[in-house]
């Protein structure tokens, strides 16, 4: 036990305890549950800290070094130190009397920080520290000193400090914002990272950063004073500030998926995919195993695809996505600026290479024409540039649908000619043509009739990664724009006459989204639902006609984690995988199903022009029976076509009457044209059952829409999809090693022989056979010949001697 150094016998005699041993802690423990009856040594240890506390300003007055000083002797800071943080602790107790105290300790460490010992300066800030917590003392009053005390060096002080600040901001914001509070800390953080001092403004941006990544101060006037750290004078807080906003994306999504394995079940909604039941059973009981091996890979496809468009649109009506970069309060003026900065800085390629990264993703998120940026680029497109994959993938990014097609096409024409040609690279052919598929994804007008043929040839290379990146780039077309692909490339695409839209072209709704699904609900849920069929007998291989079974709905929820993950690209791996599928029925059948095809989208639209011509001719006996042997059948000819074609277009007063009719039938199931909250759900579930078929009918995949593609980061890995890329030493040792795992230890023949228990080989079996007296004098007979063989073959012939 150590004595309660200073304390006399005599007070401890008026209060009727002589000669009564005590420590700090015991004192502090008596003190809490009798605070009145222990005033007398509440001040005799106030007094002696006072005393202390003078001789260690004087100390940093004069100047005196740590070994010379009062700070040399080590009782004394340690007496100190205690004597702190017992007045920390007894401080709630004793309002009035340590009224002085907490700003009186603050006072001391701000002044003599930097000459204190290192123990006492801790000891003493975990006294302080402890005094903010009890809200003894205001965050708002500390807050200058403990970002000054994490630029002393200590690294201990250092991470004390940065944790009490972030806590305590954390703790006063943890159940509602005061938003006057906040304001003032951030003010304070602000005016130290505008500050050319490099530590300051350094721990500064740390903490702002570190908030901001917990969401804690989650607002616009954070955002923005880490993005304007970028043009700091001094290089480290402005990589400090690049890093965190290209790494924030990541940051995000590690802590989505940490949150969702343990609370998102609950919350949230798992998404539903509505898949056609009679689908199902022809892929499961109908045809060969091949066939039903395809068509169950073709109804995972389907569900998978289907999980990622609900999970998106879901993700895109909850806002869950973020960066720092979405509340750029002047997003053009920080790109451009950066642009000039990036031009005319000294720094190394990796800095110049974050730079570039974030100017791209300002582009493309906020959909900003920077028209300078993209010859920028192209200087350094070349197939040997250092980290030409993150340069290609910001190159990506910085393309939307409202950049001029003029200011990329050079771009694009040199990534053409410098990576897609005969003598270039395998890696680089691959990567090039992934490129030039994201670009086209995003600006489909660069690409050119006679470009577009000349890279389809590559889906007949020997390299998986060259060949699967041309069936990519085809299948893109086949959706966006069929008619510049050869015949046999076009496949059966979804919408045959597809065009893309044309530069400033905006699609600007009238109504509300998917309002014509209540009209055609019974269609979508009826169970003689002709589209359906079709799209059943277009997937089934063997060409029957559809049952009349009822179709119910198959439901496959999102419960496993696994089945759920797909990645950022999953539209590419899509198309790699319904390549193979594709190929193997058009050479089966090509010219039959494009005659097929062009019957059924006549069928389609006679029946439309059928409706609106049996309006105005009435109802006829016998016109029920043809129809009905016309929808079994499928197929009309193209005379009736024309006709009724003819006839519809005479009745143009037919076709209003008919859509107002339509209209006023969707309005008046809507109440007047209000729609409640069941029309809006009974909308969501029709249109997931009419994508459910559309996923089934097509053999490509979903072009994303231009919101989604500029909140998608482009991932240089992706870019490199299916490359083997060449490996040193150790990877093939590695790799070599992890074959060897299964095998047993290396045995001789004659050892493993030996061990064998299970009788006696067919030439063992063959020596131990009983021979005949004749069959043995022929062995012995021909042994005696072969061995005078070896013998006269060991002599050499000499010839015979010319001479005698």
């Amino acid at each position: 036990m150590v004595l309660l150094a200073g304390v006399t016998p005599a007070p401890l005699s008026a209060s009727g305890r002589s000669s009564e041993k005590l420590s700090l802690p015991s004192l502090q423990s008596k003190m809490k549950t009798d605070p009145e009856g222990y005033e007398t040594e509440l001040h005799l240890i106030h007094s002696q800290f006072n005393s202390a506390l003078e001789l260690f300003q004087q100390q940093a007055a004069l100047n005196f070094s740590s070994i010379t000083g009062v700070g040399a002797d080590p009782t004394v800071a340690k007496d100190l130190s205690d004597r702190a943080m017992f007045l920390a602790h007894v401080t709630p107790f004793y309002p009035k009397q340590l009224a002085e105290f907490p700003s009186d300790l603050a006072a001391f460490l701000k002044v003599s920080a930097r000459t204190l010992p290192s123990g006492l300066r801790f000891h003493v800030s975990q006294a302080l520290v402890l005094l903010v917590n009890r809200k003894i003392i205001d965050v708002k009053d500390t807050l200058p000193l403990f970002m000054e005390l994490q630029t002393l060096g200590d690294r201990n002080l250092r991470k004390l400090a940065f944790s009490h600040v972030v806590h305590s901001i954390r703790r006063m914001n943890k159940n509602h914002k005061n938003e006057a509070k906040n304001r003032a800390l951030q003010n304070i953080l602000f005016a130290l990272l505008q500050q050319e001092d490099e530590a300051r403004a350094k721990r500064s941006l740390i903490t702002l950063c570190e908030l901001h990544r917990r969401k804690v101060w989650f607002d616009d006037r954070t955002a923005n004073a880490i993005c304007m750290a970028c043009f700091h004078s001094s290089s480290r807080i402005m990589i400090g500030a690049l890093s965190f906003l290209l790494d924030f994306e990541k940051i995000e999504n590690d802590d989505e998926d940490s949150d969702a394995s343990s609370g998102e079940d609950e919350t949230t909604q798992t998404p539903q995919v509505v898949i056609n039941k009679e689908a199902v059973y022809k892929a499961h009981h109908k045809g060969t195993a091949a066939s039903k091996k395809k068509k169950k890979a073709k109804l995972q496809r389907a569900i998978r695809s289907m999980k990622r468009q609900q999970r998106m649109s879901s993700e895109s009506s909850t806002s869950s996505y973020y960066s720092p970069l979405n509340h750029l309060k002047d997003a053009q003026g920080f790109v451009e600026k950066l642009f000039s900065c990036l031009q005319t800085c000294n720094e190394r390629f990796e800095v110049k290479m974050m730079m570039l990264k974030v100017i791209s993703r300002t582009v493309g998120l906020h959909r900003l024409i920077l028209l300078n940026f993209y010859p920028f680029l192209q200087r350094y497109v070349q197939p040997h540039q250092k980290d030409i994959t993150n340069l290609l993938a910001a190159a990506v990014q910085a393309c939307h649908d409202m950049v001029p097609p003029d200011a990329i096409e050079p771009l694009f024409k040199q990534i053409v000619n410098q990576f897609v040609h005969d003598r270039s690279r395998p890696e680089a052919i691959a990567v090039g043509l992934n490129v030039i598929r994201e670009i086209c994804l995003r600006m489909p007008l660069l690409m050119t009739e006679d470009l577009l043929q000349d890279l389809a040839l590559y889906k007949k290379s020997h390299e998986k990664a060259v060949s699967a990146a041309a069936r990519s780039l085809i299948a893109l077309f086949r959706e966006v724009c069929p008619s510049l692909l050869v015949k046999k490339d076009r496949g059966r695409p979804v919408d045959p006459k597809a065009r893309p839209r044309a530069y400033g072209e905006v699609n600007v709704p009238s109504n509300v989204p998917d309002i014509e699904l209540l009209e055609h609900e019974d269609e979508i849920d009826g169970s003689g639902d002709e589209s359906s069929g079709e799209a059943a007998s277009n997937n089934s291989v063997d060409g029957k006609e559809n049952s009349d079974d009822e179709e119910g709905q198959y439901t496959a929820d999102d419960g496993s984690e696994d089945e759920d993950i797909v990645d950022d690209d999953d539209e590419n791996d899509s198309i790699d995988k319904d390549e193979s599928d594709i190929d193997e029925e058009e050479e089966e059948d090509n010219d039959d199903e494009d005659k097929v095809e062009t019957e059924e989208v006549e069928a389609e639209e006679n029946d439309d022009y059928e409706e609106v011509s049996g309006s105005r001719r009435g109802d006829r006996p016998g016109d029920g029976e043809n129809e009905d042997k016309k929808s079994k059948a499928r197929k009309r000819k193209l005379s009736d076509f024309e006709g009724q074609l003819i006839a519809a277009d005479t009745s143009l007063r037919a076709l209003k009457r008919l859509a107002e009719a339509k209209m006023s039938h969707v309005l008046s199931d809507s109440t007047d044209g209000i729609l409640s909250d069941e029309h809006f759900r009974r909308i969501k579930e029709l249109k997931a059952k009419r994508e459910a078929k559309t996923a089934l009918a097509q053999q490509g995949f979903k072009i994303p829409s231009s919101d989604q593609l500029s909140f998608k980061r482009v991932d240089p890995a992706k870019l490199e999809a299916h490359v083997r890329l060449k490996l040193n030493k150790e990877e093939r040792l590695a790799l070599v090693k992890a074959g060897r795992e299964d095998r047993v230890q290396y045995q001789a023949r004659t050892a493993v022989k030996q061990k064998k228990t299970g009788g006696l080989s067919n030439r063992q079996k063959e020596h131990k056979k009983y021979m005949p007296l004749a069959a043995k004098k022929a062995k012995a007979q021909r042994s005696r010949q072969e061995k005078s063989k070896r013998q006269r073959s060991g002599k050499q012939f000499r010839g015979k001697k010319a001479w005698k």
